[in-house]
Formats: C-alpha cells, sequence, structure tokens
C-alpha cells in the first residue's frame, strides 16, 4: 500500500475528528472568526496550493448566502494588492510556514487586518501570530495534501456557514452521516476504479464543475501533478463550453462533477455529449444513473454546498491507481520540498540536485 492510499483512506476519520473539534473545543474559536468576519466591509480569503483550493468550497458558500468575498491566492494578494482598513483576511496553511503566508501575515498585521488562521500546525507561525487562530488537529499527511487539504476546506466552509448562522447541530449530523456512508463507500469505488478502462497512463485529463465542487476540481489537477506526475487541467463547466470544447478528441479523458441541485441536467447532458466526441468520462455526484458516463462514481448525498467535501475522495482514488499504473512513485516528490519557504526559483536544498537531474 502507498503512503499516499493510507491517507486516502483515514480521510473520514479525520473528518469526523475535525466535525467534533469545530462544534465543541474549537466552536468558541469558530464564533470568533465568524463574528469577525460579519462586522468587516473587506473579507479576504486566501491560501496558496491545496489550500487555496479548500478556499474555492468556502467562497462558493460565502457566495450563496449573499456574503460575498475577495477570492485570491496568497501570492497575489501578497505581491499586488493592498489591504484597505477595517479588512479580516481568512488565511489557509496547513502547515502556516509557506513563504507567502508568513509574508502576508506581516503585511496583513502592518495593515491593520484582523488575521483568521486555518491551519493544521499549532507551532506555525500562522497559528502563533494570527489574531483568531482555528488549529484543526489532524495526522499530517505522508506527502500529497489529503487530509489536510479535506481538514482544512471543512473548517473554511465552517466559518462560511458560521458567517451566515447555518452551522448548527443539524448541520453536523448530515455531516458525520456523509462521512461515515463515504468510509463505508470507499471500498466499493476503490473496486469500480481499479476495474475501469478510464484511468490509463499517458492520456491528457480534463476536470469540470461548478459551484463548490471548484474545490475538487481545482485539487484534482494538482494531485494528477504531485501523484501521477503528469500534466492536467480544470475549469468550469460552464466555461468549457465557451471554446475550449474544440480540444474534444477521440480517447480523452473528463472528470466531471455534477451538483445535485444546480444545473443538473445541463451537465449531464455535456458529459453525454463527450461521450458521443469519443472521450472517455469519469462523473461525479449524487443519485447518478448508471448511463450517466463511462466511469461513474455515487457519492453519499451531502448538505448544500457541502458535497465538495466527499466528492474529492474518488477522485484521489484514482490518481493513487493511476501512479501505480504509471509506475511514478507518488509517495516522493522529485522537486518540490514539503513547505515552500522561500520564491526564488524551483529547486530548494531540501531535494537533493541528482533527484532532480532525474
Amino acid at each position: 500500500m502507498t503512503h499516499f492510499l493510507d491517507d486516502i483512506l483515514r480521510q473520514p476519520n479525520s473528518l469526523l475528528s475535525t466535525m467534533d473539534y469545530l462544534a465543541g473545543a474549537g466552536h468558541s474559536k469558530l464564533e470568533s472568526a465568524a463574528a469577525a468576519v460579519r462586522q468587516s466591509p473587506h473579507v479576504y480569503l486566501t491560501g496558496i496550493g491545496s489550500s487555496y483550493h479548500a478556499a474555492l468550497g468556502a467562497a462558493s458558500l460565502f457566495d450563496q448566502g449573499g456574503r460575498p468575498v475577495h477570492l485570491q491566492d496568497a501570492s497575489e494578494l501578497l505581491h499586488f494588492a493592498a489591504f484597505p482598513p477595517d479588512s479580516v483576511v481568512i488565511m489557509i496553511s496547513r502547515s502556516g510556514q509557506s513563504a507567502e503566508v508568513v509574508r502576508l501575515l506581516a503585511k496583513a498585521r502592518t495593515s491593520g487586518a484582523i488575521v483568521i488562521g486555518l491551519t493544521n500546525s499549532e507551532a506555525g507561525v500562522l497559528a502563533q501570530e494570527a489574531q483568531i487562530p482555528v488549529v484543526i488537529p489532524v495526522g499530517l499527511d505522508h506527502a500529497i495534501s489529503v487530509n489536510t487539504y479535506s481538514t482544512l476546506a471543512a473548517a473554511a466552509a465552517a466559518v462560511a456557514s458560521a458567517t451566515l448562522g447555518s452551522f448548527d447541530r443539524g448541520l453536523k449530523t448530515s455531516l458525520v452521516r456523509a462521512a461515515n456512508e463515504t468510509e463505508e463507500a470507499i471500498p466499493g469505488w476503490r473496486e469500480q476504479i481499479s476495474n475501469a478502462l478510464w484511468p490509463v497512463p499517458r492520456k491528457s485529463y480534463y476536470f469540470l464543475a461548478r459551484g463548490s465542487s471548484l474545490a475538487s476540481c481545482h485539487e484534482a489537477r494538482l494531485l494528477w501533478e504531485e501523484g501521477v506526475k503528469w500534466p492536467a487541467t480544470a475549469m468550469g463547466t460552464g466555461s468549457f463550453r465557451h471554446g475550449p470544447q474544440e480540444i474534444v478528441t477521440e480517447d480523452l479523458r473528463f472528470g466531471m462533477w455534477i451538483d445535485d441541485q444546480r444545473m443538473r441536467e445541463e451537465d449531464l447532458a455535456v458529459a453525454r455529449d463527450l461521450g458521443k466526441l469519443g472521450a472517455s468520462v469519469m462523473v461525479i455526484g449524487q443519485n447518478l444513473r448508471e448511463d450517466a458516463g463511462e466511469l461513474v462514481v455515487r457519492i453519499p448525498a451531502a448538505p448544500a454546498g457541502w458535497q465538495f467535501l466527499f466528492d474529492i475522495i474518488p477522485v484521489q482514488l484514482a490518481a493513487e491507481r493511476l501512479a501505480r499504473l504509471s509506475g511514478v512513485d507518488c509517495d516522493s516528490f522529485r522537486i518540490c520540498s514539503y513547505i515552500v519557504r522561500d520564491e526564488y526559483g524551483l529547486i530548494t536544498d531540501e531535494v537533493p540536485a541528482e533527484k532532480n537531474e532525474d
């Protein structure tokens, strides 16, 4: 078993412990964060890498609740933005030590902004210096962000829901049920993916989604690049229909997320047409028909806007399966360091030169 797969398999339990923390020991911090967001006229939501993808899910909840936030990755905010007075900055970082996050924290402090720090590391700079730190206790992943991704995505979504007044016992009960049903579904998903013809080495992969599942869509692209060591593309399903569909050729691979409530029939029609054009389509969503795509992965029911916490897991399993089929090591990084501590170049002292030459 790869470390990547081991991390994926413990993910439902990590989500359950996160829900317990946010509803229990971390609830006062969560409420403080929500109160700060409600009182601010300028709210920024940021992260970098998988942490930025976690922000995408929360941003969708903020948008749907009529409280839009400024969503931008940490590097762009650091170098190309200024924080106006009374700003609140929600920063997401598993380690709390990435170069851009540390420098952005200092910039926010100088600007007088309040920082809400969502992190997995109590010892990180973000947890130590944010005015409102929310530290999610979870065992760190071996390399690729899996549990750290999903638990911080849950924390960011909880801040959004608490701000909107909807993070209550009923929501937690529904999320716990979805996490338990996800754990039960994983063995079936693994068997499906192992028997499917969709994951094939050295093909081109395109990921499409809408709403909060855009978090899963963009995280899938990163999983391909970090784990499979192969390029992939991710974008909104609506945007794909305005020109990019010209790239569709026979044997192209698509992963599509279907929302249970919005644009469902329209997106299922896109999946059908991709199949007619010769593409191979994996479809992930709730209550899907067997003929919705070549590989159809049904996920458990989830509260509106929260599907992204669970619909990422099938594609994580697919990435791990494809890495093994491709003969690549998904448990180590050839070039990237575990924590990116500076903004210079690509090759760092943490990665041996001979590995980069390989």
